[in-house]
């Protein structure tokens, strides 16, 4: 640990976890103005659109290459300039335009380099490590030995379940067209003789309209009283 506490460095002492911690302390940077000299971390773009220069300024976009345009006494940038790119040295006019277009592309703060906990110093890129990469790196990892066991041949715990599967589909190609069965080949052996049948269960198996009966039934409904005319007189007579 002592290796690494040298140069412009501070410590951060946390009680929660490290990964909260490191995500607060990077949230937290400062807007700083591009300076002659820097290397830019970022790309810098000048959005187009007024400036709030007057027209007696003209010269510094003019030292730039920057198309303008006076529109109501001011100064208009025609369209987007991508004036700094990331790597480049900021160049005293570069550094003179955003100055005066109020303009702080860079940013600075704090950046975590290491982690101390229980004993123990690692570098501050293992808190990216999530329970979700474990999880997937993991599952990978049995594929793998899955993947090796059956070309192999070689009966993992990995590997068992595949071979249970694969050895199932191999009784059922042997017996599929002879007249030797097996408890779980019979439904397979029935839905080859009358698709239709498994086709016309599936269908019945859907969600049924509201108010239909669960068994296909049609709903019974109620008998209406028989007409008085039926019993050969009427209330007008």
């Amino acid at each position: 640990m002592i290796s690494i506490v040298k140069y412009n460095i501070g410590f951060v002492f946390c009680i929660a976890d490290p990964a909260e911690c490191r995500k607060t302390i990077l949230g937290n940077k400062v807007p700083a103005p591009a300076r002659q000299g820097a290397i830019a971390p970022v790309d810098v773009k000048i959005p187009a659109g007024p400036t709030g220069l007057d027209p007696s300024q003209t010269s510094f976009f003019q030292a730039l290459s920057i198309p303008t345009k006076i529109q109501k006494g001011q100064i208009e940038i025609v369209s987007e300039v991508h004036l700094i790119k990331v790597g480049d040295k900021v160049g005293a006019s570069q550094a003179a335009l955003l100055q005066k277009l109020n303009i702080k592309p860079f940013a600075y703060g704090l950046t975590v380099q290491s982690v101390y906990d229980s004993g123990s110093v690692y570098d501050a890129d293992v808190l990216d490590i999530t329970d979700e990469v474990i999880s997937a790196k993991f599952l990978t990892g049995v594929k793998n030995v899955a993947a090796l066991s059956i070309a192999t041949g070689i009966p993992t715990q990995a590997s068992l379940p595949h071979l249970v599967v694969r050895g199932y589909k191999n009784c059922v190609a042997l017996v599929v067209e002879g007249d030797y069965s097996f408890k779980q080949m019979e439904k397979i052996k029935e839905a080859i003789k009358n698709p239709q049948a498994f086709a016309a269960a599936a269908g019945a198996g859907a969600a049924t309209p509201k108010g239909a009966s669960p068994k296909g039934k049609k709903k019974e409904e109620p008998k209406e009283e028989e007409e008085e005319e039926e019993m050969g007189f009427s209330l007008f007579d």
